[in-house]
């Protein structure tokens, strides 16, 4: 009778998983409110983006400055990015969107410069939200790159003024600007003129060396593959994953990185442009092993030597998410060492990671 009972149990709790799996899946169907505007695309022009199925639509009805130019490469690109709008008059052009009020939204700003004006010489200008300063914009000659802004802001108008600021460094110009409204108990920091500006978002242990995005990430969050050295790559045998409200791509959290020598701690570290920035640091656990009964995987987190987090046991197809409570700051370089503890027979593992710079934007949102 305790056998049976037992194997219902497993039996209903590996139903239960599926039924989560499937509803991610089919929530990553859903583009409910999803603003991606192809900036530059004639105006008549949309399409469904063939590698991400996102729908887009041109920047025409957003702004009514600028000039729709076509890059000039003979490599292949991404949709978005064919097509740039330029603006060689004034010195601050601003696109004007609608959005709803008081919710959290990922905005990204992409911009590939493709030789567009066939000058070879890719200008340097900054980029505003209203009169928020977001970032200096530097791009590249290299047509296999484009470059990205992003960060996380909620509203509290019903629209968002992008700007691009001419700084005398040549001609402003974006290609795609897009928005994904986030869980509002997510990405949460401890001023409200405050918003985080990524610094990095990583997938560890990859073993397709492939960039994830939507549909994999149903915030359509970039998702970038990197191996450390001195690591070696552990990868689980399925897809089956209880989520939690970050939500990382299931593709993404079933590989993870682990200390080649089992003895040692997992180690990596960012630079900071000054030590007044501010971080905050958001690690993603998944284990990615069955343990057995006598295998325990558990170790403690600190950065720069100082105690953060621990002992951490990530539970197996669960996701766990570690978060700097306050942020990071001080420092000129961070290093985060994770460390098994002294009962623990394997060492510790890491599935992905995201960096976020905490920016002021305490200026008027509009211009």
């Amino acid at each position: 009778m305790k056998k049976t009972m037992i194997g219902m149990l497993l039996h209903f709790l590996s139903v239960l998983l599926g039924i989560l799996t499937l509803l991610v899946l089919i929530q990553a169907q859903d583009q409910s409110g999803f603003i991606s505007i192809d900036c530059g695309l004639p105006e008549h022009l949309n399409y469904s983006d063939k590698s991400t199925t996102i729908n887009y639509i041109s920047d025409a009805n957003f702004i009514n400055t600028g000039v729709s130019k076509r890059v000039q490469v003979n490599i292949t690109v991404l949709q978005q990015l064919e097509y740039v709008r330029s603006f060689p008059n004034g010195v601050k052009n601003c696109y004007k969107i609608n959005v709803t009020n008081g919710t959290k939204y990922l905005i990204r700003a992409s911009f590939y410069y493709g030789n567009y004006d066939n000058l070879n010489d890719p200008p340097q200008f900054d980029l505003h939200l209203g009169a928020n300063v977001w970032d200096t914009v530097k791009l590249h000659l290299n047509v296999s790159r484009y470059t990205i802004r992003e960060i996380i802001y909620t509203p509290s108008l019903d629209y968002i003024q992008p700007c691009l600021v001419n700084t005398g460094h040549g001609t402003p110009f974006i290609s795609a600007i897009e928005l994904r409204p986030l869980n509002n108990k997510t990405y949460v920091t401890d001023s409200a003129n405050s918003v985080l500006s990524l610094h990095g978002r990583l997938d560890l242990g990859s073993v397709t060396n492939l960039q994830y995005r939507y549909e994999n990430d149903v915030y359509d969050r970039l998702w970038l593959p990197f191996q450390w050295i001195d690591t070696k790559k552990l990868n689980a045998s399925d897809y089956l994953l209880l989520q939690n409200d970050y939500t990382p791509p299931a593709i993404v959290m079933r590989t993870a990185a682990t200390p080649v020598n089992a003895s040692a701690p997992l180690l990596f570290h960012w630079n900071a442009d000054n030590v007044t920035d501010q971080y905050y640091l958001y690690l993603h656990f998944n284990e990615v092993e069955d343990l057995t009964q006598n295998e325990t995987r558990a170790f403690n987190i600190t950065v720069n030597g100082e105690f953060f987090y621990g002992p951490m046991i990530p539970g197996y197809q669960v996701t766990d998410t570690v978060i700097s409570s306050a942020p990071l700051t001080g420092a000129a370089r961070y290093l985060i060492s994770l460390s098994k503890t002294e009962n623990s027979t394997l060492p510790p593992i890491l599935n992905a990671v995201e960096i976020y710079k905490l920016k002021d934007f305490s200026q008027s949102e509009t211009v």
